[in-house]
């Protein structure tokens, strides 16, 4: 290579250059997203997840949901390093991701698969022919930046998590006070703790269900029912006391002395069910819901997911009071 040559690419490759800039907004934008996936990742492995008996496994179970923060810093910091290598990775994630949407393996929304898959593919691009330099502070501005935001938004939830009230009991459970006093089902076909049920599914099975909960039967027994928003709104706890919980019927909204937490013996804080379908229906197509934390919103009714699915209730015998 002569003076001349080497003396251009410097030239191209300096701060302000072409080249430079390229690089730099690049890394910015790959850094952002793979930040968001990480605060997002932080904020859903203690919502949805943290629900699996054994604590390694809980533990994996959040390295999973920071998963693609973690593929989208190390992709960036591979095409900073090793363009060639960049490329190679960058664009053998994309197309994964969109053959194994194409195939029915995956069924992310297409605007997140787009925004899983684009910034590999903007790494495995722009930074082979960018030059974010000093390359070492851009390598360790793509991985420090979405590992301190997944510290920084998990330790709040970890705290919160770390605190759940757990009797290990998941029988028959009456439950009462703050003005309301139920039977709730014990763990079986009456509580769908691993959720997968829709609100049609809900009604036949509620219907359906056994004088002790254990069994369903052929025929509608019509002893078990959903609980309304209020009854459950009141029934949340934290810290095993009751949270306080307010139902305005005017407004529909509801209120809460403290905020409310998975936890027994309204749930099992180690079951994927985070949603409780309700007796109220907002429409023919509309049912609502109550989250564990006590917000309340209309899902469609053919909604099935892990975290979704209901516990029955009744009225409790005359001499339980």
């Amino acid at each position: 290579m002569t003076e001349a040559t080497e003396a251009r690419r410097v030239d191209l490759e300096s701060p302000g250059s072409l080249r430079w800039w390229i690089g730099w907004v690049c890394v910015v934008l790959c850094t952002s997203l793979a930040s968001f996936w990480a605060f997002w990742g932080a904020m859903e492995a203690f919502h949805e997840g943290w629900c699996m008996p054994l604590l390694w496994q809980r533990l994996l179970q959040t390295l999973a949901y920071l998963t693609p923060a973690a593929l989208i810093a190390l992709i960036t910091a591979s095409a900073i390093r090793w363009p060639v290598l960049g490329v190679v990775a960058g664009l053998s994630i994309v197309a994964f991701l969109l053959t194994a949407q194409a195939l029915g393996y995956s069924r992310f929304p297409w605007l997140l698969l787009l925004l899983l898959a684009g910034a590999p593919g903007m790494a495995a691009t722009a930074l082979y022919f960018g030059r974010p330099t000093p390359r070492g502070l851009s390598i360790a501005l793509a991985i420090s930046a979405p590992l301190a935001v997944a510290i920084l938004s998990g330790i709040g939830p970890a705290i919160r998590v770390a605190g759940r009230f757990d009797d290990g009991d998941r029988s028959m459970q009456l439950i009462a006070g703050n003005g309301v006093e139920l039977e709730w089902a014990p763990a079986g076909p009456g509580w769908a703790r691993k959720g997968n049920v829709n609100y049609t599914q809900t009604i036949d099975r509620v219907t359906r269900l056994s004088y002790d909960g254990q069994t369903l039967m052929n025929e509608p027994q019509d002893v078990w029912r959903l609980p309304t928003r209020e009854e459950v709104v009141r029934s949340l706890t934290c810290y095993g006391e009751n949270a306080g919980g307010q139902w305005d019927t005017t407004t529909a909204d509801a209120t809460y002395g403290r905020t409310p937490d998975k936890e027994s013996p309204l749930w099992d804080p180690h079951a994927p069910l985070i949603y409780l379908w309700t007796a109220d229906e907002l429409d023919d197509r509309r049912a609502w819901i109550v989250v564990y934390h006590g917000g309340v919103f209309a899902k469609d009714k053919q909604l099935g997911s892990a975290s979704i699915g209901f516990r029955a209730v009744r009225d409790p015998r005359p001499q339980q009071r």
